[in-house]
């Protein structure tokens, strides 16, 4: 079978498996891994092999440049104490623990190669987290953290591995020169993206084309990537400093056409990408299963269970303290972020599932060192890779939704508020300003007058909304507006399907018709 066919019969498989996972009602990055994983037993199923190359230089990019485009840099910066502890005080210690323990548990694993399998295992991936967040609804906090510490995380791990490799292969290790190289990394990686984020802003905002500017902002996050690694910066860094920059600049850089469709694009792609890996994660056994033989596999196995409940444990070990130590120390911490209820700090501490940046680590790593003897334990850390990944996606994952339940986290509605104060300012604001318009006669009072009556009934919705945010959520019109609404819009839609079959409009009208009425119904919904 060619390689194309088989991509492609890849990505109708997560398609397919994404549906079961919403009728199973899991996260689809599950059911994905454990389908991979039941696939790679198949008698003469292609081999798929994962490309370090491709997913550092490709997917990586991809995936980090969109999570950043729409992270909303007010949340980032408000939780970027809790974010840098968890991206980089957590990363790093994780990194040690497993190192110590790896080199104790696995007969003649070198620590430098001990190191590495720390900083491989290190990054968590919050895409399940955040998709089992986002059905279940918790604080929004939780969410805007575990997505912030989900861009820093990568960057900081694949240093820590590039250090590691270099005093394998060297044999030497400079704990200043690392330091420095770390803060190279960071701040060359960060000024790179802002600079890309900036040309990139005014190349947007000159044109009104959405394939083209659709084109060029699939385009950033490579041109942001590949560069700063080129100068031995952060690429995940640069990627993320352009992302956030022009995510935040990107509601006065872009027309309302073309950032609807580049979110839709992002999206899909996002989707896609995610799927296609999450699978192809679990399609990696049977060749990482190769490398053991029989005898060793046993004792790899039992290996693999305490590392990974030590990558467990040591997430809360770390974020137990960091949640209240700082604030018992800071009175004015204390007072400007009070300290989070301790079923918040379980959810968190509880989301560190791992992900595909672990296992493209894993086989990056080179088959031989400088003098020609093969990488030390290389077909260990493959195997304690895959187990880590393996078992933070299933246990942590299929129980995340458990434990949410149990521990009572519910939606705050903090964010849901925020949206109806807005919307509600905006509208009042473009209410005012029509009374200026009427004042001046440029329009007929007819016009005006149903104006403004369209605002004023979206603000007297808000204002319901207020009083009863149950029936609300995230929604501009009540309930029973909604339906009522929706039985309109599907009249309007039948009716233009039927005038297309009987050949009074062609399939130009109907299209333009039926963006019209797309939108209406996305806009009720608030989507």
């Amino acid at each position: 079978m060619h390689q194309a066919e088989i991509i492609v019969l890849l990505f109708a498989a997560v398609a397919v498996l994404a549906v079961v996972a919403c009728k199973l009602r899991l996260p689809y990055p599950i059911v994905l891994v454990i389908s991979g994983l039941a696939l790679s037993f198949v008698p003469r199923l292609p081999e798929v092999k994962l490309n370090p190359d491709t997913v550092f230089y490709f997917i990586l990019p991809a995936l980090v440049y969109p999570a950043a485009l729409f992270t909303s840099w007010r949340d980032f910066r408000r939780n970027l104490r809790t974010i840098l502890l968890l991206a980089i005080g957590l990363v790093l210690t994780t990194m040690v623990a497993v190192a110590w323990i790896a080199h104790a548990v696995v007969p003649g694993l070198p620590w430098a190669a001990a190191f590495a399998l720390g900083a491989i295992v290190s990054p968590p991936d919050a895409i399940a987290a955040t998709a089992i967040i986002r059905r279940l609804g918790v604080p929004h906090r939780i969410q805007a953290i575990l997505e912030g510490e989900s861009l820093v995380n990568d960057a900081t791990a694949l240093v820590a591995l590039q250090f590691a490799i270099g005093a394998l292969v060297t044999g030497t290790f400079s704990p200043g020169y690392a330091a420095a190289r770390f803060v190279w990394a960071a701040v060359a990686g960060i000024g790179f993206g802002l600079l890309v984020g900036v040309v990139m802003r005014w190349v947007q905002s000159h044109l009104d084309d959405p394939p083209i500017q659709i084109t060029i902002s699939l385009v950033t996050p490579f041109i942001a990537y590949l560069p700063a690694e080129r100068l031995h910066a952060s690429g995940v860094l640069a990627t993320v400093a352009a992302g956030i920059f022009l995510g935040w600049h990107s509601p006065v850089m872009i027309s309302a056409r073309t950032r609807l469709q580049v979110y839709a694009f992002w999206e899909t792609a996002m989707f896609l990408l995610n799927g296609f890996v999450f699978i192809v994660i679990g399609l990696q056994l049977p060749r990482i299963l190769q490398t053991l033989n029989r005898e060793s596999l046993t004792g790899a196995v039992v290996s693999a269970i305490i590392i990974c409940a030590a990558v467990i444990l040591v997430r809360f070990a770390w974020v137990i303290p960091a949640a209240y130590l700082p604030r018992l120390l800071s009175s004015k911490l204390r007072m400007r972020d009070p300290i989070p209820s301790w079923q918040n700090i379980a959810i968190v501490s509880w989301a560190g599932m791992r992900g595909v940046v672990s296992l493209a680590a894993a086989f990056a790593l080179p088959l031989a060192l400088s003098d020609g003897s093969s990488f030390p334990g290389r077909d260990y850390i493959l195997f304690f890779a895959f187990s880590v990944i393996f078992t933070t996606l299933i246990l942590q994952g299929l129980t995340l939704p458990l434990l949410i339940r149990k521990l009572g986290i519910t939606h705050d509605g903090e964010a849901d508020e925020e949206e109806r104060r807005a919307r509600l300012e905006a509208n009042n604001a473009a209410i005012e300003l029509i009374g200026k318009l009427r004042a001046s006669g440029e329009f007929s009072s007819d016009t005006v007058d149903r104006l403004r009556a369209e605002y004023d009934e979206r603000v007297e919705q808000l204002q319901l909304c207020a009083e009863n945010p149950d029936d609300c959520r995230g929604e501009i019109a009540t309930p029973q507006y909604q339906r009522l609404q929706r039985e309109a819009l599907r009249a309007e839609r039948q009716t233009i399907i039927r005038l297309r079959n009987e050949r009074v409009i062609n399939d130009d009208a109907l299209r333009r018709i039926q963006r019209d009425l797309d939108l209406a119904e996305a806009r009720l919904t608030g989507d």
